[in-house]
């Protein structure tokens, strides 16, 4: 019964930056943006039919700010009947279909919508982490009586890594940990540094697919159980994971510097007055 009512809810990050998906698709005409959600809601259908207490929902990472793909602000919940998004007639879950549909129309509007300056690739996705655990805190406050819930995020990864966004990675890092939620990342590009500490202070996975045509497998076959049945599974080894730290002057990361002894702050030259907090 305990089984029963826990609830499994699954926080997918999608990183959706134009830029680096724009440069993909001419890399790799055969693996693009499309692609890679055909792969994100196949998992996600997948993640919702194992249990009438799944729960999931997606966010897409973009350069200047983070949107809900699902639920989006359309969505008002129910069995999907009060949508007029077409649902299937051939026998598929109701609100899969819904989630697909709300999907696909969400990414496209946020495609369309955004403007892009200068040829940055970097992704706000630590800001994206954050609303994902405002999302699962909000999900565990509106439980009813008697039920649990258990957490994770997802995260896929595809630009470089910003040493800008360092502190508020970290912060969220610890944040998700004391709450007890895993923090999973699939790398479809560069190995990231911050999604590895990620990975490996809160439990997660972290894998640098060799294939990225093949992300639908990995997704299923690595990412889909939860940390109870991934103890069953030969699953890829850990990676190893770059400890290195960003410095508060520069944002480059090193592995040697002087750290202050009030606020903890980081520094790759010697500075008699700290910075960050004098």
């Amino acid at each position: 019964l305990g089984s029963e009512e826990e609830v499994n809810l699954l926080v997918i990050v999608m990183d959706v930056n134009p830029i680096w998906w724009g440069q993909q698709a001419q890399r790799e005409p055969q693996f693009t943006l499309s692609k890679c959600m055909d792969a994100v809601m196949v998992m996600g259908n997948a993640h919702m039919s194992m249990s009438r207490t799944s729960k999931l929902a997606v966010i897409a990472s973009h350069c200047q700010d983070s949107h809900f793909l699902y639920p989006s602000k359309t969505w008002r919940g129910g069995d999907g009947r009060d949508e007029d998004t077409s649902s299937s007639g051939d026998g598929k879950y109701e609100l899969l279909s819904v989630a697909n549909n709300l999907m696909a129309e969400e990414i496209r509007s946020i495609i369309l919508k955004s403007e892009i300056k200068g040829t940055s690739t970097q992704t706000l996705l630590a800001g994206s982490l954050a609303k994902a655990l405002c999302y699962i805190h909000r999900m565990s406050k509106e439980l009813e009586g008697g039920q649990e819930i258990k957490s994770r995020i997802l995260v896929i990864k595809a630009a470089d890594d910003c040493a800008l966004q360092y502190m508020n990675f970290m912060n969220v890092i610890f944040a998700a940990q004391k709450q007890s939620i895993l923090i999973d990342a699939c790398v479809l590009d560069s190995d990231s540094g911050l999604l590895q500490q990620a990975c490996d202070i809160t439990g997660g996975l972290y894998l640098k697919i060799p294939q990225k045509v093949a992300l639908a497998q990995y997704l299923l076959w690595v990412f889909l159980p939860d940390s109870e049945q991934r103890s069953q599974l030969v699953l890829p080894p850990p990676a190893h994971v770059d400890y290195r730290a960003a410095c508060f002057c520069h944002r480059n990361l090193i592995e040697i510097g002087y750290v202050c002894s009030v606020c903890l702050s980081i520094f790759c030259n010697f500075s008699p007055i700290c910075t960050t907090c004098e």
